[in-house]
């Protein structure tokens, strides 16, 4: 992957040139992909799925350009030749079904030549390696074994044998008739999910990484387990935007982890507190990891009315694991402060601060407003906010340096006579020359030449060439970022449709009332752990198609769920295998940074993001909390639950100053205290429950101050 590049130096100069070259490919690629994406968001020139053919043939030729230098860096030219085979694959199929579309789309509908299923076979392997190649064996298993399936159903014995589909049906559904591969998710991906991730890419290109690890580094002088809670901040704001939790551990894992570790966490302590972050990201508003755009999608409901219905259960979420950090952090360490100096080489002025929040706040809010106030389509938001980004991104930065072109004038009089060029005692008559000489001697030549020259002493020029290069290097990163989520879902895709057509839905359905015994609590529970399983390693979008469409119709048709309580349950079910062993690839790759052991690490996530294995079932008693209004009731409801979650942290986190012997029946009976506030569909005894742990609490406060317990052995000694 691309990520590794750097540990692998090309040993000819030829090499190194080719590499050279290939780098500016991949450049010119992505900006060929967004001048793409960008053009049919602003005109939709060509119908959305001849756009989806279009773009999905230019993002795999970026992956595929990208990973072609890693092979030339690596000498591995075997690779090399399969890479430059599946280039040439797409390009062709793409120029090929592009140019003769609705031949394809609506003419030869259910058939096609034999050349054409040849070229189908072609691009069916193509993208099961490019997918092998960003995902690994599992995920060439996953599509693989669909396709197996679907074609020898019959000979699997039991509820889910099918008869089975001929060859030249499953190859008309994944490629000749733009489904499959070429179908709805990859519509969607290329109209709503990529621009949201050039924004993503523009973010950290103008540096707003650096700008969110500062407020966090500021924030935790305040915060007693500061140190950790940086590292919660920090993963979860940039997990919600990039889709992986995998990806997010291993990018902000690699500046929190050691931070952590240098104050004095033990690396197993870091490395669950970064897997459960990044695995937390995924579902916060209003990105969400991008599946809020897919569930916009497959619900038919405005895009609003997700970010909306993920408010509660994220605030329920993000305040019970910055809790539980916070007493697992100081059970090692205590108290830490940190040192800006140690992280930055300066703090940030005044002018800083207000440039950077103009700069990504203001499109921000572009987002916000044209999304929720004015009804816009995602879309279309997207559009402006990118616009906004980019006029931001690199006009701030020149406006400040225009600023200090007058502000360090080596001329003593030249702010106030600038100034006054623009007063309106400017324009009265018999007071324009003297202006005009004083600036410039010369009239108004010699004031633009004057004004000129400052900026050129200043260099604007410089910083606005500077920050048209973080603006393309922010459009290659957003399409690098892209490009595996593209493959991804484009693969998803197909084996959705496969297991829609030989009926798996209605069959997980019937097995999970045969498991159940129609009894809702035990059908939730195994439709959970389905959905753990379908979403190992998976990016939080890729798992949230197969789990929304595989499980959650049994939920909503069998049990009559509200759909969008059920949508939103197997979606957290499905993000909780970033934290679930023996996979838990979120702490897979926290624990390889930290060096630690992973079933230690993932543990102390598993404590922490405990609240997480519940609150999915609270969506189904309680759906209010999940609903498109925020009213009292779903706020009611919503405290409520979180009373529950901190029951839960409590009796996991807090380190009692008891005996083991009293307090594991203490940590066990509060668990399932909390567990039963949480899920409880009556407010009574929820009540009751929360008042329970309220005395639990308060006595535990008690005993803590030196008072004596009823049980005078119980107390550590």
């Amino acid at each position: 992957m691309s990520t590794e590049t750097a540990s692998h130096e090309p040993s000819t100069g030829r090499d190194r040139l080719s590499v050279t070259a290939l780098d500016y490919a991949v450049t010119a690629g992505a900006l060929v992909l967004w001048a793409i994406v960008l053009w049919w968001a602003w005109t939709q020139g060509i119908s959305r799925a001849q756009y989806g053919v279009l773009f999905l043939g230019a993002v795999l030729s970026v992956y595929v350009i990208e990973e072609i230098k890693e092979s030339v860096e690596k000498e591995d030219y075997v690779d090399l030749l399969i890479l430059v085979a599946c280039g040439a694959v797409m390009v062709v199929a793409t120029v090929y079904i592009y140019t003769d579309f609705d031949a394809f789309y609506i003419r030869r509908q259910g058939w096609a030549p034999d050349h054409e299923y040849r070229l189908a076979w072609l691009v069916i392997a193509g993208i099961l390696y490019l997918t092998w190649r960003s995902y690994g064996n599992v995920f060439l298993a996953l599509i693989g074994g669909a396709m197996l399936y679907a074609m020898y159903g019959y000979y699997v014995p039991g509820l889910f044998g099918h008869s089975g589909l001929d060859t030249i049906h499953m190859l008309q559904m994944l490629i000749t008739d733009l489904a499959g591969f070429y179908g709805s998710l990859t519509q969607l991906t290329a109209a709503w999910i990529a621009p949201f991730l050039l924004y993503a890419g523009l973010l950290f290109a103008f540096g707003a990484f650096d700008l969110i690890l500062r407020l966090a580094i500021v924030s935790a002088r305040y915060i007693e387990s500061g140190v950790a809670q940086t590292a919660v901040l920090s993963s979860a704001i940039i997990g919600s935007i990039n889709g992986s939790y995998a990806a997010n551990a291993g990018m902000t894992g690699s500046f929190t982890i050691p931070t952590m570790m240098d104050a004095g966490l033990s690396g197993r302590t870091a490395a669950g507190i970064e897997g459960t972050a990044s695995t937390s990201g995924q579902v916060l508003p209003p990105v969400m990891g991008a599946s809020a755009f897919v569930m916009a999608s497959m619900l038919g409901i405005p895009y609003w009315n997700i970010i909306v219905a993920g408010l509660i259960p994220a605030g329920i979420l993000v305040a019970s694991i910055l809790v539980a950090v916070h007493y697992t952090s100081i059970n090692e360490i205590g108290e830490q402060e940190m040192d800006f100096q140690d992280y930055f080489d300066e703090e940030m002025t005044r002018n800083d601060k207000l440039v950077q929040g103009v700069r990504f706040g203001v499109p921000f809010a572009v987002l916000l407003f044209t999304l929720g106030y004015l009804q816009y389509t995602v879309m279309t938001s997207a559009l402006y906010t990118i616009v906004m980004m980019v006029t931001l991104g690199i006009g701030m930065p020149v406006v400040r340096s225009g600023y200090e072109v007058v502000a360090r004038s080596d001329r003593p009089t030249y702010v106030d006579d600038v100034g006054g060029l623009w007063s309106s005692q400017w324009w009265t008559r018999g007071r324009v020359r003297p202006v005009l000489r004083s600036v410039g001697g010369r009239g108004p030549i010699g004031a633009v030449v004057g004004v000129g020259r400052s900026i050129r002493r200043f260099r604007p020029v410089d910083t606005f060439l500077d920050e048209v290069r973080n603006a393309v290097h922010g459009f290659r990163r957003g399409a690098v970022i892209l490009a595996p989520i593209a493959i991804i879902l484009a693969a998803v895709n197909g084996v959705v449709d496969l297991l829609m057509t030989t009926g798996v839905p209605s069959r997980i359905a019937i097995m999970l009332m045969q498991l159940s015994g129609g009894i809702l609590l035990i059908a939730v529970l195994f439709g959970m752990g389905v959905c753990i399983i379908m979403g190992v390693g998976m990016p939080t979008v890729a798992a949230y198609v197969i789990v929304s469409t595989l499980v959650a119709p049994t939920f909503v048709n069998v049990f009559e769920v509200p759909e969008l309580a059920a949508h939103f349950m197997v979606f957290y079910a499905a993000v909780m295998a970033g934290v679930t062993p023996p996979v838990a690839i979120a702490v897979v790759v926290a624990s390889g940074i930290a060096g630690s052991n992973f079933w230690r690490s993932c543990g102390t996530a598993i404590t922490i993001a405990a609240p997480l294995f519940v609150l999915p079932i609270s969506f189904i008693y309680h759906p209010e909390i999940v609903s498109t209004a925020i009213d009292p009731q779903s706020m009611f409801s919503g405290v409520r639950i979180l009373f529950g979650a901190f029951a839960i942290i409590y009796g996991l986190n807090y380190a009692f100053g008891i005996r083991r012997r009293f307090a594991f029946p203490l940590r066990f009976g509060l668990f399932w205290l909390g567990a039963f506030i949480m899920v409880y569909p009556g407010w009574m005894l929820q009540l009751a429950g929360i008042a329970v742990f309220a005395v639990v609490f308060v006595g535990e406060k008690y005993v803590a101050n030196g008072h004596a317990l009823p049980l005078p052995s119980a107390i550590e000694r």
